[in-house]
C-alpha cells in the first residue's frame, strides 16, 4: 500500500456519496497549491492525468 492510498482511502470514506463538479475540484487544487506551493508539479501531473480520456491511457 502507498502512502497516499490513505488518504484516499480516507476521501472516499468522508466523500464517497457526494458528486463533485470538476470546477470545484480544479478549485480546489488550486487553494491546495496556493497553500503548498512545493507539491505544484505533483498536483499539475494529477489534473493532466485527469483532464485526459481514459482511451488516452491505453
Amino acid at each position: 500500500m502507498y502512502f497516499t492510498d490513505r488518504g484516499i482511502e480516507e476521501l472516499v470514506e468522508r466523500r464517497g456519496e457526494e458528486q463533485v463538479a470538476v470546477e470545484w475540484l480544479a478549485d480546489r487544487l488550486r487553494v491546495f497549491v496556493d497553500l503548498n506551493p512545493s507539491f505544484e508539479d505533483a498536483v499539475e501531473r494529477l489534473a493532466s492525468f485527469l483532464a485526459r480520456d481514459d482511451a488516452d491511457l491505453e
